[in-house]
């Protein structure tokens, strides 16, 4: 008696397969779903790869700083150190010569918090960290830290903000307005910026909003990710009175409205009650559903 033929096993059959998973409709549909699994798991890959790296990097730090700097052997240390490092160099390349040691040792200091560090590494690559060492606060580190992973930005673009003192400008207008939704601050009146612009001393408001407009595209880049240029000159009728607001942005990942109004000289309090004037009325008349209320920038 024949046996019956055993099934014919296809290339493939042994792969796990996605429950309810349906066959692409086309050969595009099929690239499409290959291509998507391939880009996913390659930010996978990178995510864990960067996170491996830093927190490496953090534990040689901690054990050289504990097991031979720390408990008053500096001296001795120091020494020890020039030989491990000669020896890990010898083994594992330039990555792992004295200064950058010492670089890890100071990062284990900087980032005393592991659980914390755990979820940074997964977003920063260890080249973001080595941009917040020589920050002089923890505050400063923990602010631009959070804002380069709400940002995304790439190493370039925070080097690019510190460079910019965007914490010092942030603290200078929490002294000045508070915890208000204002954010006064001299972004505008920033050298490299006016530079960047073409502008020079002696330019009025209107040269300024200007030239903004002629860059806006770079502008926008200047500022901070994620802006969209909405109108210029807005025109708001408050009790009978025409008034216009110099730019209206909007920031997509926050979901809403940033009021613009340049100013020149010194910070003056009379702007934050006008802003507050243009802020109320943008709240009522501008904010749609399921944004969060507008902010000013002066």
């Amino acid at each position: 008696m024949n046996e019956p033929a055993a099934p014919r096993r296809e290339p493939g059959d042994g792969l796990a397969r996605r429950p309810g998973a349906g066959v692409p409709s086309s050969e595009q549909d099929l690239v499409a779903q290959v291509s998507a699994l391939i880009e996913s798991a390659r930010e996978s890959i990178a995510s864990y790869a960067n996170s491996t790296l830093t927190m490496t990097y953090w534990q040689i730090g901690s054990i050289i700083d504990s097991e031979v700097l720390g408990a008053g052997r500096a001296e001795y240390g120091a020494q020890i150190l020039v030989t491990l490092s000669q020896e890990l160099t010898g083994r594992f390349g330039r990555g792992f010569d004295e200064p950058n040691l010492n670089r890890m040792v100071k990062f284990s200091r900087l980032f005393p918090d592991r659980e914390i560090l755990v979820t940074l590494s997964q977003k920063l690559s260890w080249s973001h960290f080595l941009a917040l060492l020589p920050l002089r606060s923890d505050d400063a580190r923990a602010f631009y830290a959070e804002a380069a992973v709400a940002g995304r930005w790439t190493v370039r673009e925070l080097r690019r903000t510190i460079s910019r003192k965007a914490y010092e400008r942030r603290e200078l207008a929490d002294s000045q307005l508070g915890s208000g939704s204002l954010v006064p601050a001299d972004t505008f009146s920033d050298p490299y910026l006016l530079d960047f612009l073409g502008l020079h001393d002696g330019y009025l408001e209107a040269d300024l909003e200007a030239a903004i407009l002629r860059d806006l595209e770079a502008f926008l880049l200047e500022v901070g990710t994620g802006f969209t240029f909405v109108e210029r000159q807005k025109r708001m009728v408050i009790d009978g009175k025409d008034f216009h607001l110099d730019l209206l942005l909007y920031h997509r990942p926050l979901k809403r409205l940033v009021a613009v109004e340049l100013k020149i000289g010194e910070f003056d309090a009379r702007y934050e009650g006008q802003m507050k004037l243009y802020l109320k009325w943008l709240n009522r008349h501008e904010r749609h559903e399921g944004e969060e209320a507008p902010v000013g920038l002066i």
